[in-house]
């Protein structure tokens, strides 16, 4: 809930990169013959790396990725929308009345010193001013339901604003990664968002090989859905679970994300291309993430293939709370702070010596509290 607007100081980063002294005057002098005079003194600026702060017109706003600020502007000159793209500098974004505009973000929302690699996603809500058939972002309205990651020791938020993430994997070509199944699941639990599995291409083996694998899930409660692109088997239980809601699919490259959502409605045209034959890795057809509406109700979005899912903001004394099969034990645990590693008097490691907690699933626990990828 954003609180009543006021002038308020909030950090800016760094406009231009700090001044570098000249040092290499002898080296100069040696090789060009400098004549001139080096300068005896240099000016120190009283605004150097601590000037980070500036007075603007809004209120603070908490919500899960955004800038913490919500900007005062005139909206009788702008119109609201939602981002569909973002292509580099530009975003286009759909209109109320589903006209689209290319639109370029205000330096002040740029300049406002965040954690994130960029300061707006697909899924993004905006006011934006529009001249002619383009437009100025002017505002990024609060969000919820945020799919993001760490890259390069900064936030990436994917996609904005959904309230279901469908983790789209492939029962071969490439080959299944349950852990990375796992690494999305704890983002859901972390953001709020409704998960389900989707098991693609099981035309490929024998769909009684999954069973073990899709128990473990469906017994925590997560929804559990084998189908296939090519063959169209369970594409309507695919498309009833879309019905309705604001999605993201997600998953490695070339599990068929695009493929499904073709199959799901016809007439999209999203591009698609087979799995490499000699490494059996997708071919990152599709670059950025998009927003699309469903004919039937809802919208969804198509995302870049992930081979690595670094997650964001969790800290190793949170995994265990992340993971639903695990949860309940932790507070069984002798000690409070039980790393379920070494410990004794662990529940957890009991549980695992008594079957009732699947092996792999610690293992990947393990893995995750470690930081391994």
């Amino acid at each position: 809930m954003a609180k009543p607007k006021k002038q308020l100081r909030t950090n800016f980063r760094k406009n231009r990169s700090s001044r570098v002294r000249e040092s290499d005057w002898t080296r100069k002098f040696n090789t060009e013959n400098v004549e001139e005079d080096a300068a005896h003194d240099e000016r120190l600026s009283g605004k150097g790396e601590l000037t980070r702060k500036r007075t603007v017109r809004g209120s603070e706003v908490n919500d899960d990725a955004g800038l913490g600020v919500l900007l005062d502007v005139d909206e009788s000159v702008c119109l609201r929308g939602r981002v569909l793209a973002v292509h580099g500098l530009t975003s286009t974004v759909e209109a109320e009345d589903g006209r689209h505009y290319p639109c370029a973000v205000r330096r002040l929302l740029k300049t406002l010193h965040t954690d994130m690699r960029h300061v707006v996603a697909a899924g993004d809500k905006v006011l934006f001013r529009p001249a002619d058939r383009e437009g100025i972002i002017e505002r990024i309205e609060p969000r919820h339901g945020v799919l993001s990651r760490e890259s390069r020791g900064r936030q990436q938020v994917l996609v904005a604003n959904v309230d279901q993430l469908i983790i789209v994997a492939s029962a071969a070509e490439p080959y299944l990664k349950p852990n990375l199944i796992d690494r999305f699941l704890v983002c859901a639990e972390q953001n709020h968002l409704r998960a389900v599995v989707c098991i693609n291409k099981i035309d490929l083996i024998n769909p009684a090989a999954l069973e073990p694998l899709v128990g473990v899930y469906a017994q925590m409660g997560y929804s559990v859905l084998l189908v296939s692109a090519r063959t169209g088997f369970g594409i309507g239980r695919l498309r009833r679970r879309l019905l309705g809601n604001q999605s993201v699919v997600a998953g490695q490259s070339g599990v068929g994300k695009s493929s499904l959502l073709n199959a799901v409605q016809p007439g999209l045209g999203l591009a698609v291309a087979e799995v490499s034959a000699e490494t059996e890795k997708g071919r990152h057809t599709t670059t950025t993430a998009r927003l699309l509406p469903l004919a039937a109700g809802g919208y969804v979005v198509d995302t870049p293939g992930i081979r690595q899912f670094q997650l964001w903001d969790v800290i190793p004394e949170e995994v265990g709370g992340l993971y639903r099969d695990l949860r309940p034990l932790v507070s069984r645990c002798a000690f409070p702070d039980c790393t379920h590693q070494h410990e004794a008097d662990c529940a957890v490691k009991d549980a695992v010596a008594d079957g009732w907690l699947d092996a792999r699933r610690y293992e990947s626990y393990l893995n995750l509290y470690g930081g391994e990828g």
